[in-house]
């Protein structure tokens, strides 16, 4: 019985070293073959012009009560600050039997509420933050080129539109605005400062636009925002961007579709560098020690909240414009492939954001 046991043994950990190997070589082609949709594109008509004047159409705003963006680890609290964010959540919805996620999902709308708590908390003492749901495109679609994925994060943009539109209605003509967001919430963040922002009286009004999570070329994507990169850690009415990788680093998943691509000015994303700011010091291109790091939110082992630890993890902008953070630490297994910290990109700094969200928003 005990030869048997060890043969077991012995064959389960044969069997993890070949599935390891087999995903480090094919890794990339796995995922695609497991998020990417295998069915056609179905349209979607516009949601109804009032939809989002309905509390149901937000997972936060001023008057919805709500335990994810207001919440803060211990030592933190609320405030009634001066600003109005408007936050777009990441990709909650995983599925590939669809382009984009119905707004009723309950194991997306779950998940998104706790990347409220661990990325839109950061705000919450800053003013109110205004989170709107939306039809948001599956992860799949950022794992490929083909049309269909496009139409999807045009049905989800649209959504997005219609919320922003309500959401300066509802604050008025005169609260200085955040704008932050992260991952599929970054990419439809470019494309609100382009056409929402960019050339418009709006643009005084921008207090930083947190576009967290997603590449933004510096020649073929920044022009058009609208919005100079943030370059001094008190500078107003500025980018901040990065993507988070521990080392060693292999960015091949996000750049290979990076590089396909064309930028919001027409021109070739291919080959361009990145806007990197170091989330520690608030400026570009920057390298900080651990010692710099204002607060780490780790999670507990349920997920239901944080402890939040300062000086564990250092930041250095590095090739491309990657953010580098050496060895990581141990914070949850949903780390991608090549290292990518993808998923921690607010966790990781969490401290050093407020901070610097703070600073801005008082700067005179």
């Amino acid at each position: 019985m005990a030869r048997k046991f060890l043969y077991i043994i012995a064959f389960l950990t044969a069997l993890v070293i070949v599935a390891a190997i087999v995903f480090r070589v094919w890794g990339n082609e796995l995922i695609r073959w497991r998020f990417v949709p295998g069915v056609a594109f179905e349209a979607r008509a516009p949601l109804p012009d009032n939809a989002y004047a309905l509390p149901k159409m937000w997972f936060a705003r001023p008057g919805v009560k709500e335990k994810a963006a207001s919440w803060t680890p211990a030592g933190y609290k609320t405030a009634a600050g001066p600003a109005s964010i408007f936050f777009i959540h990441p990709t909650s919805y995983l599925q590939r039997d669809g382009w984009n996620a119905p707004l009723g999902d309950k194991e997306a709308n779950e998940r998104t509420a706790l990347y409220l708590r661990g990325q839109a908390s950061v705000f919450n003492a800053a003013g109110d933050i205004w989170a709107p749901r939306y039809r948001q495109a599956t992860f799949g679609s950022f794992l490929t080129t083909s049309p269909d994925a496009a139409r999807a994060l045009d049905v989800a943009y649209r959504d997005i539109t219609q919320a922003f539109d309500v959401f300066l209605r509802e604050i008025g003509p005169d609260r200085p605005i955040i704008l932050a967001g992260h991952s599929q919430g970054a990419l439809h963040l470019m494309r609100l400062l382009k056409e929402r922002v960019a050339g418009t009286p709006l643009a005084h009004r921008i207090v930083a636009a947190y576009v967290i999570g997603w590449p933004i070329s510096r020649s073929a994507d920044l022009p058009a925002l609208g919005l100079p990169e943030c370059t001094a850690p008190d500078q107003r009415g500025c980018v901040l961007s990065w993507e988070t990788f521990a080392e060693p680093a292999d960015p091949t998943l996000i750049l290979d579709i990076f590089d396909r691509t064309t930028g919001l000015t027409g021109r070739p994303r291919r080959g361009t560098r990145i806007v990197c700011t170091n989330p520690l010091t608030g400026t570009a291109d920057a390298d900080a020690p651990a010692s710099a790091n204002k607060g780490t939110l780790f999670p507990s082992q349920d997920m239901s909240g944080a402890v939040i630890d300062p000086g564990k993890v250092p930041a250095r902008c590095a090739g491309r414009g990657l953010l580098l953070i050496g060895t990581a630490p141990q914070l949850g297994p949903y780390v991608l492939p090549g290292n990518n910290y993808h998923v921690y990109d607010y966790a990781l700094f969490w401290g050093s954001i407020r901070a610097d969200v703070a600073r801005r928003l008082y700067a005179r």
